[in-house]
Formats: C-alpha cells, structure tokens, sequence
C-alpha cells in the first residue's frame, strides 16, 4: 500500500513541476526584449521580435504601437525573409536591413485584419536580411531614408 502512495504522490511531483515550468515559459514569453535605435537621425524606441513566437506575432492584433515607434525583427541568419500583414489594425512601412544598412523598404503597406494564412500578401525583400523594422507607415517619406542608409543599436534591456 505504501509503494502505491509513493507512486502517485511522485506522479503528482512530477505534474506539479511541469504545471509551473510552463506556465514561467509562457510567462517569460510574453516580455518582449526593447531597444533604442537611431536612424535618419531619429530615435526609435522599439520591441524586439527576437523569438520565433514574437516573430510569428509581431503587431497581429494590436489596435496600435503604443508607447513604442516601431518593432525590431531578429533573424537569426541572413535571407530573404516575406513579412506579412497578419490581422494588423494599422499600416507600416517595412525596412529590411542586412547587417544594419538597409537593403529595401515598403513604404505603407495595409492591413489584412481577418484575412486567410494562404490567402495573406508575402512581401520579401530584393536582397538578404538579418533584421527588419515595422515602423509607422509614412516614416520612409517623413525621414526620407533610402537603400544604404543605417542603422545603430544604441541600447537593447
């Protein structure tokens, strides 16, 4: 009678460990790393999409940019990344960047809010890519920035 108290008492352990496991991995999922960049002489102050969930995320469903000017895309090798326009509630310029210099941009692509996976517009780039910047639609013509120009990483917390 003892070994099977023993038993389902580790059983319970085991469930419990897991249980709290995930939900610190869910819980540290959601905190997005954050970081100051400069470019055209603008600082930006930005979440970092450096996960392949935060990737997948991006700014799918939120109404705005909040507090932030706009969202750093991570890669972690360089290609020809497509960006989509997942469930956005607002439009975007979209910069790619190969080693910090930009390589291309769309300027003020729309929203897909609702719009199918398969049926959703791919937007690659004309050259390979380590990151991409989403920022307001409009920022390219404001700032006037243009292939070749750079960026700086002035602090990532």
């Amino acid at each position: 009678m003892k070994e099977q108290k023993s038993f389902k008492t580790w059983h319970l352990v085991l469930i419990i460990v897991l249980v709290v496991i995930s939900i610190g991995y869910k819980i540290y999922g959601s905190f997005w790393t954050k970081a100051t960049l400069k470019i055209a002489n603008q600082q930006l102050y930005v979440l970092v999409a450096d996960t392949p969930n935060h990737r997948m995320k991006g700014w799918s469903d939120k109404k705005d940019m909040g507090k932030y000017d706009g969202m750093l895309f991570v890669f972690p090798s360089s290609d020809r990344y497509g960006m989509v326009m997942r469930d956005m509630n607002f439009p975007l310029d979209i910069i790619w960047l190969y080693n910090n210099t930009i390589v291309d941009i769309a300027p003020n692509l729309p929203p897909e809010m609702g719009v199918p996976e398969e049926k959703l517009v791919v937007y690659k780039p004309r050259a390979e890519a380590t990151l991409v910047l989403e920022v307001p639609a409009g920022f390219m013509e404001r700032t006037g920035i243009k292939i070749g120009d750079t960026l700086e990483i002035v602090d990532k917390n």
